[in-house]
């Protein structure tokens, strides 16, 4: 049974509440005080209950240790511990989440309006001690993948991270590109319109991966970085007589992770600067060949180059944001040569910027409605080298797309999208976006 506590902390206790209860009253009483003189008192009183709280803990504390200890056992009984329960973990060592996004495309020719499970993915990450995780993604798209689908089956992550500190870190293995503004932040959640901007899927092949390793840091003056060895492309994969090449280039010849060559491993770096809250500021760089050594193919020394400019502004219910990415194909000419008259030669050149408004009300609870503007510029021909007048296509033109559109936040984990998008040169492709988005 615990002892009682001495007198003296009790009677200062209160003389402190009788203080704290009388001083109105005191106050009242007097000759009108000054509010100097009040705010004195006032102090005065408070470091007083202080005082008194701290020896009452004092107290406590030496009333614990002071326990009575039970007799020992008789020297023949062998004394049995007792079981203590364990701590309660921080955190759960292994998470589970998830995304997902079903969307319909209603184009100018409305036989060709469509439905689709656009990406359907489960992530896991498992926490083997404070410095060291595992994370992986396994998306389907499309709904169903099989010989005779279009759907796909894919990791689209799998490394382990292992911090070195606060500050430092290494991954190895299947990561996101450290690349623009999507493609380490795809979400459905995440960005604006339905489906995800042309810069960032035909320019830069988003969702882009590779395998390797990676450093990286990030500092509290607000910069963070990563540089790294990987994977790259694989020039030899370049199907001239398909389109994809012109749509997205480097998509074509990504080779993700799947027996990826890697006798030419590829370098890349990128900064980002948040010193100022609401502002990100950021660039990156890739570079690495794209032949690997093989056997015959008429420009081994090809290589593959792409970096980009961004950047992110969120002054109050704005949200801004801007991007610049250029990609190249330099030494491929022999290769064209040899695919002349095909309907898709390699490209030297190819880039595009956007730009994009949007402003978020806050409705009642968690809901958010926020009107948004794009106009992005992008050209994924300007030149092929290799090519003789008349065989030479010269560029692909610029073509601009304007979107206006809607994203209705329900909660911060599953959105409602609408948009029109118009096209300046390829008209034909006007369309209306409808979609829904989950993130957790």
């Amino acid at each position: 049974m615990s002892r009682p506590l001495p007198a003296a902390p009790l009677s200062r206790l209160a003389l402190a509440a009788a203080l704290a209860l009388g001083a109105p009253a005191a106050f009242a009483q007097s000759q009108s005080p000054t509010q100097e003189q009040l705010l004195q008192r006032v102090e005065l009183l408070a470091r007083e209950l202080e005082r008194v709280k701290a020896e009452l803990q004092q107290l406590r504390q030496a009333q614990q240790a002071a326990q009575p200890v039970a007799p020992a056992a008789a020297p023949q009984a062998a004394a049995v511990p007792v079981a203590q329960p364990p701590a309660a973990p921080a955190e759960p060592a292994t998470v589970i989440s998830s995304y997902g996004e079903i969307n319909y495309n209603r184009p100018k020719d409305h036989s060709q309006a469509q439905a689709d499970i656009r990406r359907f993915v489960i992530g896991l990450q498992h926490r083997f001690d404070e410095q060291t995780k595992m994370v992986s993604e396994l998306e389907v798209e499309h709904s169903i993948a099989s010989a005779s689908d279009k759907g796909e089956v894919e990791v689209e992550q799998l490394y382990l991270e292992h911090r070195l500190n606060d500050t430092y870190g290494l991954r190895a293995g299947l990561f996101l590109m450290p690349v623009g503004l999507l493609n380490t932040n795809h979400e459905p959640t995440a960005y604006y319109g339905v489906e995800r901007n042309f810069v960032e899927t035909a320019i830069i092949p988003s969702t882009w991966r590779e395998g390797g390793l990676q450093v990286f840091g990030e500092h509290d003056n607000g910069i963070s970085w990563s540089a790294g060895i990987t994977t790259g492309f694989d020039l030899t994969k370049w199907d001239a007589s398909s389109s994809e090449g012109r749509e997205s280039p480097l998509a074509s010849i990504h080779q993700e992770m799947q027996l990826a060559k890697a006798n030419n491993l590829a370098y890349f770096g990128s900064v980002d600067w948040r010193g100022i809250p609401g502002l990100r500021l950021g660039a990156s760089v890739f570079d690495g060949k794209a032949a690997h050594g093989t056997a015959g193919f008429a420009s081994p020394g090809a290589k593959v180059g792409l970096w980009d400019l961004h950047a992110k502004w969120t002054p109050g219910a704005w949200d801004l944001s801007a991007l610049y990415a250029r990609g190249s194909i330099k030494g491929a000419g022999d290769f064209n040569l040899t695919l002349a008259g095909a309907a898709t030669p390699v490209p030297n050149a190819f880039d595009g910027w956007y730009a994009q408004a949007a402003y978020r009300w806050q409705l009642a609870g968690d809901r958010v409605l926020a009107p948004f503007v794009r106009y992005e510029r992008y050209n994924t021909g300007r030149g092929f080298d290799g090519l003789p007048v008349g065989l030479n296509p010269g560029s692909y033109g610029t073509e601009g797309v304007s979107t206006v559109g809607l994203n209705f936040q329900l909660n911060p984990n599953v959105v409602f999208k609408a948009d029109l998008q118009r096209f300046r040169l390829d008209t034909g492709r006007n369309r209306l976006d409808l979609g829904v988005g989950y993130a957790f």
